[in-house]
């Protein structure tokens, strides 16, 4: 088996994956005939190197031999597909992805699948595109396709049908149910990217165990500076999990972040904990030095993608910030619970992170043992010494089993 996993992180065009898989091994030559073979002497491809922001890339540039090309319908584009001497599975998913760009379009302008013209696409170069990344996976013996959080952009885009939004709304409906973010200014995702992206990866999953053979990088046509604009596949074959994996979940998050310099510094703590109360996972700040040297703070917010938009918004709120920047991370965590234990006289939560049916980690609540300590006169450091002897007492230590009597939450 051979496996595959795609970065989207930059954005994802037709274009781009192509140039991609050749890069990391497909023959051109096989690309060509497969296209040729349902559109004989339409278009040509050639292959360049290029840099995108410093970074190597290839290049596939798909041109037409004749300027004046008709927009083809879904039918048509059907027909040329199911006649054309391609490789079964080359010819089922380039059937699968076009069907799936059809039924999004059709529904974007309210008209019948079968009659739907592709015109932002372009019949000549998405054929290309669609057929070629078909082309490539089979000639590359990919069994396997999965795709990380693709990167859609945001901002105005000029089309045959005028001026759109960022997505367009072809990109929105296609891009239903995967995980997405908007990665930069601008189109970053294409239609024709991510109908083959939603169509052919199994599923949105971070990069898998593989046995890396090659990464292939593809250009698209700009070069923004500070961003590559490039897609990435990664090649390989399936790896085992190794005992380091199998001992944590992994959980995809979102981090927020901005830069804050006029905030009275005694609002902080109260900042932090409507953060953590309005459901992030963590929130902290660190020490920055901003521009003409004036002393500021970074804030950031780790939560889970779908609180991110009503995290955003509290940020805004209780904060002076005039803008939060946002990136996605894979977040890898023990899974947890409390116990409790008695220490002088009361029950104090202790908070246990286990895996396998073992304690890796047990730790007395801070909060609780802070109020006894309060209630009944000592040092807070006593009061937890006190706790971490208890739970020691009590066997939660390292390695040992996991008590069946762990609750999700502290008493």
């Amino acid at each position: 088996m051979r496996a595959a996993w795609v970065d989207a992180s930059a954005g994802i065009a037709g274009d781009m994956l192509l140039a991609a898989l050749v890069d990391g091994g497909a023959a051109l030559g096989t690309v060509r005939a497969a296209v040729e073979a349902v559109v004989p002497g339409e278009v040509r491809l050639d292959r360049t190197q290029v840099t995108r922001a410093g970074m190597r890339a290839t290049r596939i540039h798909v041109t037409p031999s004749d300027d004046d090309h008709a927009h083809r319908t879904w039918r048509e584009v059907r027909r040329l597909i199911e006649a054309a001497p391609l490789a079964d599975p080359v010819r089922a998913s380039a059937l699968a992805v076009f069907g799936r760009l059809a039924v999004a379009e059709a529904h974007v302008h309210g008209t019948g699948t079968d009659e739907v013209h592709f015109h932002e696409v372009g019949a000549w170069d998405s054929i290309a595109d669609v057929v070629g990344v078909c082309a490539a996976l089979h000639d590359l013996a990919v069994t396997e396709l999965t795709a990380g959080p693709a990167a859609l952009g945001f901002g105005r885009v000029t089309t045959a049908h005028g001026e759109l939004p960022v997505p367009a709304p072809a990109v929105a409906e296609l891009a239903a149910e995967w995980q997405v973010f908007a990665g930069g200014e601008g189109e970053l995702a294409t239609p024709t990217g991510m109908a083959l992206l939603t169509t052919l990866a199994r599923e949105c999953a971070p990069l898998p165990p593989l046995r890396l053979e090659r990464t292939g990088i593809g250009a698209g046509s700009r070069d923004t500076p500070g961003r590559p604009n490039v897609t990435r596949v990664f090649l390989g074959t399936p790896a085992p999990a190794t005992p380091l994996d199998s001992a944590f979940d992994a959980c995809e998050a979102v981090v927020l972040e901005t830069n804050i310099d006029d905030l009275d510094p005694r609002a902080w703590p109260s900042v932090l904990a409507s953060l953590m109360e309005a459901g992030a996972s963590d929130a902290w700040l660190t020490p920055i030095l901003m521009k003409k040297g004036r002393p500021a703070h970074t804030l950031s917010v780790l939560c889970p993608p779908q609180d991110a938009q009503p995290l955003r918004d509290a940020v805004f709120r209780l904060t002076t910030t005039l803008g939060v920047r946002e990136r996605p991370v894979r977040k890898t965590e023990l899974q947890r619970g409390w116990t409790l234990v008695d220490v002088l006289g009361s029950r104090l939560p202790v908070k246990v992170g286990h895996r396998g049916g073992r304690i890796l980690q047990a730790t007395p609540e801070f909060g609780p043992a802070a109020a006894l300590a309060a209630r009944l006169g000592l040092p807070v450091h006593v009061v937890l010494a006190a706790a971490g002897t208890a739970a020691h007492q009590a066997g939660l230590t390292s390695s040992a089993p996991t008590p069946r009597t762990l609750t999700p939450e502290p008493a």
